[in-house]
């Protein structure tokens, strides 16, 4: 039995009784719509990504303007800020390629853009979720302007251990690592 809201019930669905409907029910999907007047979808989130966005352009044109490749500044025994060009993807992945990637980083980041704001518009009732969607998106995003504009990612923020350095990264990366992190955790969380 489905509700008007929900899909109606697969057969494997139908097979396993009324529990499915009841949990339908009391746990409706997220991307399923509520009705008029009920709830405001994820859309309202996608300040925060236009806050990363700002701050992770700010703070890269910031080290630009004052810092020369690979400088460094100690600021502790473990962190530096360091200018570094990043052609490649995450831990400088296919840095080393003859050009190709910075169009491929660039459509494969769009394409996920674009899923990422089409469940912000379809997603209501789940903040985490659209929080964590919402700093992926505006990471992407972030990195995006850098291709596009420089052909390679600007990072700088260096942590290390001794002589062994984390692969620097920037705001945007922050942005989606945090929010990856996070919808792992929404993914976990039972349903209230």
């Amino acid at each position: 039995m489905s509700t008007p809201n929900q899909p109606p019930l697969s057969p494997r669905e139908r097979g396993r009784g009324e529990g499915i409907a009841l949990d339908r029910a009391t746990h409706p999907s997220p991307l399923t719509p509520l009705p008029a007047g009920e709830g405001k979808n994820g859309l309202k989130w996608l300040w925060l990504s236009a806050l990363i966005i700002a701050l992770d352009q700010l703070t890269k044109l910031l080290v630009i303007d004052s810092l020369t490749l690979h400088e460094a500044i100690p600021l502790t025994d473990f962190f530096n800020l360091m200018r570094a060009h990043n052609t490649g993807a995450a831990f400088s992945l296919l840095a080393d390629q003859p050009g190709w990637q910075r169009l491929f980083f660039v459509a494969v980041a769009l394409v996920a853009s674009g899923i990422i704001f089409h469940l912000l518009r379809k997603t209501q009732g789940r903040p985490l979720f659209c929080f964590s969607l919402a700093l992926i998106l505006g990471g992407a995003l972030g990195n995006v302007i850098d291709r596009i504009a420089y052909g390679h990612v600007v990072d700088f923020l260096d942590f290390y251990l001794g002589t062994w350095h984390w692969p620097a990264f920037n705001v945007a990366d922050s942005g989606i690592t945090v929010g990856a992190v996070l919808l792992i955790a929404d993914s976990l969380r039972k349903p209230s």
